[in-house]
């Protein structure tokens, strides 16, 4: 006797597969032998599956951590070392420093505040909108919070946690100074974007005057600037395709200077190892007072990629990243600080080239290679993570619609923006060629990096108290320690701004204008489609033929409300003489979660009486989800649509009495509430336009007329197979996209700096940025555009 049990998966590993097992049951088993064994084979899977997780996170996570030491000591020391003690000071610092940024705030406590694997300043601001109301765009509802990715925790009310979320939501500024902080954050990451590859590029290629010292430095500059012409210029293939030599080479790289850094605290002073003792920071700072002070500016380079490693975290477990860390990463780089300091002892006048003079002859030509692959790697680690962070920003309403390229088919992370990218890469080519050194670029460098950091812990401190619910105590600790260390960074560059630290505060002032003004006009523009709605008592005053022609076809308005009949309807039908059949007004909206699944993503619901032919259908992405040229979204849109008459007509037939009938009332959920193309009737939240109306005025249903001939089945077969067949006949007849064309201008008593923002860097950012027709995927010959104006 035999029994067949079938399973079906439906994980990542294993898209769709079915696993059939033959168990005979006349034979006996030891269960519990089974049981070990399969424990045993899965935790054996899983291991290395996480070994080798953690090997590729080398490659994309690690590259600008480990490319540090090339230029670490010379910022620190940019003016000659003075004292031999110094460079132990130096290297106590540096040691301390990985110590408790990377490994204890970084890989330990901040990236375990992913959102559901995402990484980076939006990310942590997801999170936040979720368990608090402060998002500033309020297109948000409440069947939204019933999504599967939509996690959230709730507390009680008099807890320290809803203390916090109550002061928050209080007052507009709050939520407004949460978003500067976090926009601060991204435009610093963008900053980082364009000083990595110059640095890094830059540093790597100074290895040729070394060995050819009569050289001049603008051959060394000419080398960068073309080295990174080619990496901006292959940016479009992606890093899946090329992403299979990352992690080997990163992974040889930290062999190499840890390698290298062993051999020379044998062959020169081991005595460089009493660095770990912190006593030697207290002297550093006591024997160089101002100078000591400043010269954390190039300290700070030794953790520059540390938010990099954070924003980059989507492909990766948490495990896999800690494992590689503590394992490879930072063992190797004690090992390659420590042998420079080791190599400086005997060689103070070497400080300038301490990386590539530490090299043995010997092996001198192959790790300048190496150096020089680690540097794209490290460069390219922090372009993706741009790319990443200003998707980010676009579904949030944050940065102009840009094109965005889907690289990878296995990937949904790895995207390419094309503008963005040649924008970087001409600020990276100025910033090279510009300063010409690395000091000066270090400088910037530190800038831009301890800025995102105090913008990390700020929101680690939000993400500790309404997220995870810890202890106020456990929070001051966390946020304390981490104010200490990195405001005092953060006072040491700000004596370098002057020496180049302007650069990334410039390059940040001009996305923050960028985005913030782009945020306001997106806002005020939702705040206008809200107040200006149509009533649907307006809507039902016209009778079913909306007081015009209903020419055959399908009319696709879309609208960023998710609720009520936008002005641009009403705007269209009293300036032409007709309307289609069917109209539906279609809200393409993104919401803070990190993807929304397929089955979950369209809500369709009915607006008026039946025979009005008039719906609702808003789309749902989230901040990884890409909105790309899609040719099915129409066809989803439409079997959602078509699902919703069926499922309609379902409940209806099942109903004994006559309320069905009444469109609007509380008793119908499936026409009063929005369903997902899953088939699942949500929340009953109705439109504030429709439910003074709705629920008052009754509409007489065709299934009224022949009661008495058809049982309810009977008629909700009939009904439904009618509507379906008109809307089939509509859809064949032709779809017409009707878009709003909403110019915003500053009113006339203005003040000048906001007509300044609205009527030429947001109207100028309107005019180059994509149109929603091309993001939509419209054809020309089916596309309508509506104008109007309207005054802030």
């Amino acid at each position: 006797m035999a029994a067949r049990v079938e399973i079906d998966e439906d994980n990542e590993t294993n898209k769709g597969s079915m696993w059939v097992l033959d168990q005979k049951l006349d034979q006996p088993m030891d269960e519990e032998a089974g049981r070990l064994r399969n424990m045993y084979r899965e935790k054996k899977f899983s291991s290395l599956l996480l070994l080798r997780f953690a090997f590729q996170s080398l490659g994309v996570v690690y590259g600008d951590l480990g490319t540090s030491p090339l230029y670490v000591f010379y910022n620190t020391f940019p003016h000659g070392i003075d004292d031999p003690e110094d460079i132990i000071g130096a290297l106590s610092l540096i040691i301390y420093s990985l110590t408790l940024i990377p490994l204890l705030k970084y890989v330990f406590i901040v990236c375990r505040a992913n959102d559901s694997g995402q990484g980076g300043t939006f990310a942590l601001y997801s999170l936040l909108c979720r368990h608090a109301k402060v998002i500033t765009i309020p297109n948000q509802h409440r069947t939204d919070e019933e999504l599967t990715t939509y996690s959230r925790s709730t507390f009680h009310e008099k807890s320290f946690a809803a203390k916090t979320k109550r002061w928050l939501e209080h007052q507009t500024f709050r939520k407004n100074a949460l978003l500067m902080l976090v926009l601060v954050g991204t435009c610093m990451v963008i900053g980082d974007g364009i000083l990595t590859p110059a640095i890094s590029v830059l540093s790597a290629s100074g290895g040729i005057k070394v060995d050819h010292p009569h050289m001049s430095n603008g051959v060394v500059v000419l080398v960068a600037v073309v080295i990174l012409v080619g990496l901006f210029s292959l940016q479009h293939y992606g890093t899946d395709r090329v992403g299979w030599l990352f992690a080997p080479i990163v992974l040889l790289w930290f062999l190499l200077i840890g390698g290298i850094g062993m051999l020379n605290i044998w062959k020169y002073d081991s005595s460089v190892l009493k660095a770990f003792s912190p006593v030697y920071i207290y002297r550093y700072f006591r024997r160089g007072g101002r100078d000591g002070w400043t010269s954390l500016g190039g300290i700070m380079l030794s953790i520059t990629g540390t938010e990099a490693l954070f924003a980059d975290l989507a492909h990766f477990p948490v495990s896999a990243i800690q494992i590689a860390f503590t394992v490879v990463v930072f063992p190797c780089l004690l090992l390659a600080y420590s042998g420079q300091a080791a190599y400086l002892m005997n060689h103070q006048d070497h400080v300038v080239d301490a990386f590539y003079r530490s090299i043995p002859d010997s092996i001198y030509w192959p790790v300048f290679i190496v150096a020089t692959a680690a540097a794209i790697v490290a460069s390219q680690a922090t372009i993706s993570a741009t790319f990443s962070i200003i998707k980010q920003a676009l579904a949030l309403g944050c940065f102009p619609r840009v094109k965005v390229v889907h690289t990878s088919k296995k990937f949904l992370g790895q995207i390419y923006i094309p503008d963005i990218n040649w924008i970087l890469m001409i600020l990276c080519i100025a910033v090279t060629a510009g300063f010409k050194n690395q000091s000066q670029i270090g400088n910037a460098y530190g800038t831009a990096v301890v800025i995102v950091m105090l913008a990390t812990t700020l929101l680690m401190t939000l993400i500790m108290i309404l997220v995870w619910r810890c202890h106020w105590i456990l929070v001051l600790i966390f946020t304390a320690l981490s104010l200490v260390v990195e405001c005092t960074y953060f006072s040491a560059v700000l004596f370098k701004v002057d020496q180049g630290g302007w650069v990334p505060l410039v390059i940040a002032a001009a996305f923050l204008v960028i985005m913030y003004v782009w945020h306001y006009g997106t806002v005020k523009r939702y705040e206008f489609e809200m107040h200006s709605k149509v009533s649907m008592a307006w809507i039902l005053g016209l009778g079913p033929s909306l007081g015009l022609v209903r020419v055959p076809g399908i009319g696709l308005v879309y609208t960023e409300l998710a609720s009520g009949v936008p002005h641009i309807f009403s705007h269209f039908i009293t300036n032409l003489p007709a309307i289609h059949s069917v109209v539906v007004f279609v809200c393409v909206k993104y919401l803070p979660v990190y993807t929304v699944p397929e089955e979950e993503r369209f809500l369709v619901k009915r607006i008026g009486p039946k025979n009005f032919h008039m719906f609702r259908c808003v789309a749902r992405y989230g901040y990884k989800d890409l909105h790309k040229k899609d040719e099915n979204f129409e066809k989803k849109l439409f079997d959602s649509l078509f699902l919703f008459v069926r499922l309609e007509a379902m409940m209806e037939g099942c109903s004994d009495s006559d309320e069905y009938s009444l469109y609007g009332q509380q008793t119908l959920q499936s026409t009063d509430g929005l369903l997902n193309n899953n088939g699942n009737s949500t929340s009953s939240n109705q439109d504030l336009t429709m439910s003074s109306v709705d629920s008052i005025v009754p509409v007489k249903s065709p299934l009224h007329v022949n009661s008495t001939v058809m049982s309810s089945s009977q008629m909700s077969s009939h009904t439904e197979t009618d509507e379906l067949e008109f809307l089939n006949s509509c859809r064949d007849a032709g779809v017409v996209h009707i878009l709003g064309n909403t110019v915003v201008r500053a009113s006339r008593g203005s003040k000048f700096y906001k007509k300044i923002a609205i009527d030429y860097i947001y109207a100028f950012l309107r005019k180059i940025c994509r149109e929603n027709s091309v993001i939509f995927n419209v054809p020309h010959e089916s596309l309508l555009n509506v104008g109007q104006i309207f005054y802030v």
